[in-house]
């Protein structure tokens, strides 16, 4: 709203590109244009604008990092603890509040097409998988750390065990590392 108003763009103006469906409306304040060329990413550029704390997590970081097949209709955002609630009609999303300790470490800021993207690096990912395993899923997360530890020559092996012992999941992770290579 405020590079609309900087272009001096009336309000009245904006509202009706929103009725003839040449902006759409993200929520109050944020609007994006309809036929512009988006990547993939959009509605993730699309969190992450509407809210800066906003962080991709969990199944959506998986499935942007290729880790799981497994493609999630919502957005997985993670917020730390003491945000307001977080409310967006466009894209779906599934809000979680992550205490400090967890939700700093591990932030990736990616530059789209669509915009600024703010996500966690494979190895936190892994990690908030297996500490969310029976909310998300077992088949998801131990996809995710078997894709991860396939790729020779991306996997970090004492990075991942870093992030697991960040999110208290290295006793579960680290015999399965072990399990896995042998």
């Amino acid at each position: 709203m405020m590079e609309l108003r900087n272009a001096e763009i009336q309000t009245r103006d904006i509202a009706h590109a929103v009725e003839k469906g040449i902006i759409e409306k993200i929520r109050p304040g944020l609007y994006k244009l309809v036929d512009y060329p988006w990547d993939e990413h959009v509605s993730f550029a699309d969190v992450c604008n509407s809210n800066m704390r906003a962080v991709i997590c969990l199944i959506s970081a998986a499935s942007y990092y290729e880790l799981t097949t497994f493609n999630p209709s919502e957005v997985y955002v993670a917020f730390p603890n003491n945000t307001d609630k977080f409310v967006l009609k466009y894209p779906p999303i599934k809000v979680y509040y992550f205490a400090n300790s967890y939700y700093s470490p591990g932030v990736e800021t990616l530059n789209t097409k669509s915009g600024t993207v703010r996500i966690y690096n494979k190895e936190k990912t892994i990690g908030d998988l297996f500490r969310y395993i029976n909310k998300i899923g077992e088949d998801i997360a131990v996809e995710s750390l078997k894709t991860y530890l396939r790729n020779k020559k991306e996997r970090d092996i004492p990075k991942l065990l870093k992030f697991s012992e960040i999110c208290s999941v290295k006793k579960k992770i680290e015999p399965m590392i072990k399990a896995i290579l042998s």
